[in-house]
C-alpha cells in the first residue's frame, strides 16, 4: 500500500513531463507540415546526397576504361569495417 504513495507522484511528474515535451514540439513547429514528408519521398532529388556519392580514381593514373578504376570510398568503408571486426575478435579472444 505504501508503494502507491510513491507511484502517484512519479506518474504525475511523468505526465507533466510528457505534456511539456508535447507543448514544446507544438511551439517548435513539428506538426506544421504533416504531408510534406510523405510527398517529398515521391519526387527524385536533382543531385545525389554527398554520402552516397561513388568516388572513383584511376588505378595506375592512366585513366582509360572502367576496368582501370577503383571505388576508393567503398574500400575505405570496407577497411574500417574490417578493423572493427578484428578489434572485436581480439577482445573476444582476450577474454
Amino acid at each position: 500500500m505504501s508503494g502507491f504513495f510513491y507511484l502517484i507522484p512519479v506518474s504525475l511528474i511523468l505526465g507533466a513531463l510528457g505534456l511539456v515535451v508535447f507543448l514544446w514540439s507544438l511551439r517548435d513547429g513539428q506538426y506544421e507540415d504533416l504531408d510534406g514528408a510523405a510527398q517529398r519521398i515521391l519526387y527524385d532529388e536533382d543531385e545525389p546526397a554527398e554520402s552516397s556519392a561513388l568516388v572513383i580514381e584511376p588505378v595506375s593514373g592512366e585513366g582509360g576504361d572502367a576496368a582501370g578504376f577503383v571505388d576508393v570510398a567503398g574500400i575505405a568503408r570496407n577497411a574500417h569495417c574490417a578493423q572493427q571486426f578484428v578489434a572485436a575478435a581480439d577482445e573476444d579472444s582476450a577474454r
